[in-house]
C-alpha cells in the first residue's frame, strides 16, 4: 500500500469532515458535530487560520488525518494541541496513526513548541496504549470545562 503524508489543503475539507463524523460515531457522540463545512474551511484556510492538519492518503483517498492548533500555556509557553488523530476504521492497524503522530513530533520540533498535548477518552484503550508507546503522560487529574455556543448567546 502506498501511503502519502502531506499537509491538508482546503479541497480536503469535505473528506476531513467525513472522518470527523466517523470519529464522532466511534466516540458515541455523533450529535455533537455541529461545525459546517464553511466554518471548517474558514477556520483552516480563511483570513486567520487557526488549525493545520496532516493527511494520510492511500491510493489518492484520505484515510487518516491529524489536526492541531497552537495552545498557549502560561506555565509552559507555546505548545501543540492535537485536536484529533483519526484513522478510518478499515485502515486501523496499518501504522497510519504512527506515521501521522511522528510527523506531528517533527512539526512540533520545527515550530519550536515547548511540548504537545491532547485528550483521550478514558475508555479508548487502543488509543491510550498507542500514546503510552511514546511514553506519554496520561493523567486524569484535570476536569474539562466548556460553554456551548447556545450558552454563550444566553449570557
Amino acid at each position: 500500500m502506498n501511503i502519502d503524508i502531506r499537509i491538508a489543503k482546503k479541497e480536503d475539507c469535505p473528506r476531513l469532515l467525513e472522518l470527523v463524523h466517523e470519529l464522532a460515531l466511534f466516540e458515541r457522540a455523533p450529535q455533537e458535530v455541529t461545525v459546517t463545512l464553511n466554518e471548517f474551511e474558514y477556520a483552516g484556510f480563511g483570513d486567520n487560520p487557526v488549525w493545520k492538519a496532516f493527511v494520510a492518503e492511500a491510493n489518492g483517498l484520505i484515510v487518516a488525518f491529524a489536526l492541531y492548533y497552537v495552545r498557549y500555556s502560561t506555565w509552559k509557553g507555546c505548545r501543540m494541541y492535537l485536536e484529533d488523530l483519526i484513522v478510518t476504521e478499515e485502515m486501523r492497524g496499518n501504522g497510519l496513526g504512527k506515521m501521522l503522530f511522528d510527523r506531528l513530533i517533527i512539526e512540533a520540533r520545527e515550530m519550536g513548541f515547548n511540548g504537545m498535548s491532547w485528550q483521550v477518552l478514558d475508555w479508548n484503550e487502543p488509543a491510550i496504549k498507542f500514546y503510552r508507546k511514546y511514553e506519554a503522560n496520561i493523567e486524569g487529574s484535570w476536569l474539562n470545562g466548556s460553554l456551548s455556543k447556545e450558552q454563550l448567546l444566553k449570557m
